[in-house]
């Protein structure tokens, strides 16, 4: 609650909506994405707010077990367009268990990402970072933009940075991959919450010592590891980590955002519910197929 005089003033989800959109200003998203407000009532009462990177079942469930009244998402759920919401719908039915148990639903996806202090500052402070400027700016000099360079404290060979990933990110079945020399002094590093295999260009261009990023594919990445081999050549090694790890650590810094924004008047939360679709990884030492030399 607000105070007015000594008189209390309900916080409304309009309230929490104009606190993440002076962090992640809605006009930073890309023309092709879907951000705001997607489901509830703007002048609803707001007491406990959930933060989540993935708009699913398992964290509507957990909404409603923590009593929520509006769930924040990284993700949109309704990203491309669609004709109704019949609740046989995957898509739908979430709607209509939001509607029906009074949880609104915002989200802040390409605006988050490229917003000061955004999705990959968040990326690169849990692994360690101190963040320099933006990996891909929307401009000369901008601090806006896509990704993060930034620095460790001193170089750490690349075996003890992949560890170093894989012990700061929440842990997924898929792991965490790397792809470089493991003793190769890393101390430079790009970072791109996401999926950033586009950026790999990017990042060898700007110089680093390695890229840490999701959902890379198996030609583009080896591709540019090839490249290492061209006299004269370095690129940056590669680290490859679950899509819904490198996004993880913003829910908390959203959360920090709209508490500072509005002290003392919303409970916030961020979700515990692991999301990244995939759930089992059979490792090369369990592998029962042929090993080949």
């Amino acid at each position: 609650m607000f105070w007015d005089g000594g008189e209390p003033v309900a916080v409304r989800i309009r309230d929490v909506v104009g606190a993440l959109e002076a962090a992640y200003p809605a006009g930073l998203a890309e023309d092709w994405d879907a951000v705001g407000l997607a489901c509830g009532d703007p002048d609803a009462v707001v007491q406990r707010v959930l933060f989540c990177v993935d708009p699913v079942e398992a964290t509507v469930d957990e909404a409603v077990d923590f009593g929520a009244q509006l769930l924040v998402s990284h993700h949109p759920l309704l990203l491309r367009g669609v004709h109704g919401v019949p609740a046989d719908d995957p898509k739908g039915r979430i709607v209509h268990r939001l509607i029906r148990a009074g949880i609104g639903l915002y989200c802040a996806h390409t605006n988050a990402d490229s917003a000061v202090q955004g999705v990959s500052d968040a990326l690169a402070e849990a692994i360690g970072l101190t963040v320099t400027r933006p990996l891909a700016p929307h401009a000369e000099g901008a601090r806006t933009g896509l990704g993060r360079i930034g620095e460790l404290p001193e170089a750490e060979p690349f075996r003890d940075f992949v560890a170093r990933v894989a012990h700061n990110l929440p842990t997924t079945a898929w792991g965490v991959r790397g792809a470089g020399d493991p003793e190769r002094p890393i101390r430079t590093v790009a970072v791109c919450g996401g999926a950033g295999d586009s950026y790999l260009a990017t990042a060898a261009a700007a110089g680093v010592d390695a890229y840490v990023t999701a959902d890379l594919r198996h030609h583009p990445a080896g591709e540019h590891i090839a490249r290492a081999d061209v006299p004269g050549t370095e690129v940056p090694a590669l680290v490859d980590v679950a899509h819904w790890a490198s996004e993880w650590p913003w829910c908390q810094q959203a959360a920090d955002i709209v508490a500072a924004a509005l002290p003392d008047t919303v409970e916030v939360l961020v979700s515990t519910r692991r999301t990244d679709p995939w759930t089992l990884h059979a490792g090369a030492a369990s592998d029962p197929g042929r090993a080949l030399a």
